[in-house]
């Protein structure tokens, strides 16, 4: 509900309420003397103890942190409400996309309040599905998740990777399609990897790290990835290796085989520099090695289809907004590749062929355009979609006659379609029944200028008929780097707050890729700031256009997101009512060290540069708090094993933050457990978070309180 200016309601935390007189009794964090010189500067870092996340000390410190925390939100009254109405939100029935393969169509389903989806197998379309894995037999906390997925080509075997307490780590089986029953097959220490099967399903090709030092499995960097093939029906032991580069340790290798089973592509992704390459395996040639398709790590080369030895293949080389390009094996020289589709005004996010036509999904002002070409390149106009929103799928074979996609926004529950490639017509295959009104609310798209008066669009959605009077709470949510867009999206969570009253906004900030490579270079290393500004440009422009108060404003973000929360927290306290940074990179100096950190680089710089160790000492969250500053009050969120932003980034943080609070405002730290960076997190620990979120945001906002 909407605040009132003259009496708001305070849902106070009771039995003492926090007010300007009295704070949170934190627990002690102990303030070490360390102090380090880097490129001659003095750098203290007085937490560094919380690093050792194992030890007696950090885990006495996490359950005295968690206890303050959930002592604290469980006395806000509108707390039992809110859960209550998330999990009626929440309990609706949802697909993901089919896939297709050997006549056999593999989807998954969640009945509504399944801790994990359920994978499904039919033999026709129409024909009745059975379940082939259910992750919720496998605990019973629903803290195992089914993180990917296979079929052999003829659908007779199931590669599949299990995900166990939300780390990115994965284990993977082979599972008999037909008996539901496992293999003895089982793959470890794999990350960051798909099954690759051979056209004759005898094995499949996938991608691994070595066995991390004992205690380290959760920390430590993870470098020097390999490709290996794996034999139905042997020993991990027995894996052949296929493809290594111990001279680039730095580099991630990704193995995907080709439909007409003759190649295998690996692409290179370089974290330190965040450009790729291509290498080529010709599978029909025994004995044939590994070589280059484009290897001058210049820009993205990301593989779409081939026709013989000619490989089509998305890429920014020349056009920062993309285009497709062929590239022939026998002649794969700069000067020879071939132009299939130029760029265009709009960014190109992905391409597929399905039933001869080929699908390249564009951005348009960060909303999906799906456009359909000959193998030419020729154009045959664009797909219809159900409306302006975002769009994921058109995958399969070349030679389907059908595909399926997803179309979602902030109030379109996320439909799956089938489209048929030849009559270019879509019909809806599932779709959800959620409960509440989508006609009650509206979306906008807005344009405002940042700092350096760059246009940066921001979706804005709220109830219609919101009265524009400084009063609503509001959340301005980001992302902004690693050529990531934020486009619209269903979330049951963002449902419940707009029922309230609550105005959300998503801005499209720079560092992502709704504009292309040049959008998201004009975000990265020394242009970080340019994120910062766009996001507090986005939060006065709402002020401004009297949606909401800096009282009721709060930012919110996660991973990359969570440091941008840290940053503009630090940068502009005066303009958040609230701060709600989730799973955040926090020390930009010590970054690199931990788990995939390093693949970071990339777009942050490097703290080991003396130029770029600068730019990332000058916003480091962790690094910029100045003790008797008013912080806003802040709900920092992290997992015990999140092993993609290691959990002392929040630690240091909350302890540093609690320590230079200079007011009454409320510094907490929830720390979830057998929880990850948010991949496979179960639907109950979905539920509570968000609760615990929105209840924070109700007593921080000073929001009435009622449904």
């Amino acid at each position: 509900m909407r605040m009132r200016s003259a009496a708001v309601v305070v849902l106070a935390l009771a039995s003492p309420p926090v007010t300007a007189q009295t704070r949170p009794e934190y627990p002690d964090s102990r303030r070490q003397d360390l102090v380090e010189t880097l490129h001659g500067v003095a750098v203290a870092d007085p937490y560094r103890w919380l690093e050792d996340i194992d030890s007696k000390e950090t885990a006495t410190w996490v359950e005295a942190q968690n206890k303050v925390t959930f002592g604290l939100l469980g006395k806000i009254p509108a707390r039992a409400a809110l859960r209550e109405r998330l999990t009626k939100l929440w309990n609706f029935e949802r697909f993901g996309v089919p896939l297709k393969e050997g006549g056999r169509y593999f989807y998954t389903r969640n009945d509504g309040l399944q801790n994990q989806a359920v994978l499904l197998v039919a033999d026709a379309l129409a024909a009745e599905p059975r379940v082939l894995l259910d992750p919720n037999t496998l605990r019973a906390d629903g803290t195992v998740a089914l993180a990917a997925y296979s079929p052999s080509p003829d659908a007779k075997l199931l590669a599949y990777a299990l995900a166990e307490g939300g780390s990115d780590w994965n284990v993977w089986k082979v599972r008999d399609v037909a008996t539901g029953q496992d293999l003895a097959d089982e793959l470890a220490w794999v990350k960051f990897s798909d099954a690759a099967w051979t056209k004759d399903g005898r094995g499949f090709f996938y991608s691994r790290f070595a066995a991390p030092k004992e205690g380290d499995d959760l920390k430590g960097a993870n470098k020097n990835q390999t490709v290996w093939f794996h034999a139905i029906g042997t020993p991990q032991s027995a894996d052949k290796l296929v493809y290594e580069r111990p001279d680039k340790p730095e580099w991630y290798l990704y193995a995907q085989t080709s439909d007409d089973g003759r190649w295998l592509v690996i692409t290179a992704f370089d974290g330190a520099t965040d450009l790729q390459a291509l290498f080529v395996k010709d599978l029909a040639t025994p004995g044939a090695s590994v070589r280059a398709l484009a290897d001058a790590m210049d820009a993205r080369y990301n593989w779409v289809d081939n026709d013989g030895t000619v490989f089509l293949v998305r890429t920014d080389k020349g056009a920062p907004n993309g285009r497709l390009i062929a590239i022939d094996a026998a002649r794969p020289w700069p000067n020879e590749w071939k132009e299939v589709v130029p760029e265009a005004k709009e960014a190109l996010q992905e391409a597929s062929i399905v039933g001869e036509r080929l699908f390249a999904h564009y951005l348009q002002d960060a909303k999906s355009v799906i456009r359909a070409f000959d193998l030419a390149g020729r154009p045959l106009g664009d797909v219809p979609l159900p409306g302006l929103g975002s769009v994921g799928g058109f995958g399969g074979r070349r030679g389907d006659a059908e595909t399926f996609y997803a179309f979602t926004g902030f109030t379109s529950p996320t439909t799956i379609y089938r489209y048929d490639a030849a009559a270019g017509r879509s019909d809806v295959f599932r779709t959800p029944k959620v409960d509440f009104d989508p006609a009650a609310y509206e979306t906008k798209q807005v344009f405002y200028a940042s700092k350096d008066g760059t246009k940066v669009p921001m979706f804005v959605v709220h109830k219609k008929g919101l009265v524009l009077d400084g009063k609503s709470p509001a959340i301005l949510y980001g992302y902004g780097g690693f050529n990531v867009p934020l486009t619209p999206a269903f979330s049951v969570s963002v449902i419940a707050w707009l029922e309230r009253g609550g105005v959300y906004a998503s801005a499209n900030l720079r560092g992502g890729s709704e504009y292309g490579e040049a959008w998201h270079e004009a975000g990265m290393r020394h242009k970080k700031q340019n994120v910062f500004d766009d996001f507090i440009a986005a939060g006065e422009w709402l002020v401004a256009n009297k949606y909401t108060s800096p009282k009721g404003l709060a930012a919110m973000g996660g991973s990359n997101g969570g440091l941008l929360v840290g940053a503009v927290v630090n940068q502009r306290p005066d303009l958040w009512g609230a701060a709600l940074p989730a799973v955040g990179v926090m020390d930009m100096l010590r970054f690199h060290t931990f788990t995939v950190g390093w693949g970071w680089v990339g777009d942050y710089g490097s703290p080991d540069k003396a130029d770029e160790f600068k730019t990332l000492r000058a916003y480091s969250p962790y690094h910029n708090l100045k003790p008797g500053t008013c912080y806003p009050p802040t709900l920092i969120t992290t997992a015990d094993h999140d092993d993609r932003v290691f959990p002392a980034h929040s630690f240091k943080y909350a302890a540093a933050l609690q320590h230079a609070q200079g007011c009454a405002n409320p510094v907490l730290i929830r720390v979830e457990t057998r929880a990850g960076h948010g991949a496979g997190k179960p639907v109950s620990k979905a539920i509570e978070e968000v609760a615990d979120e929105w209840a924070f945001l109700h007593h921080a906002l000073a929001m009435e309180g009622g449904r």
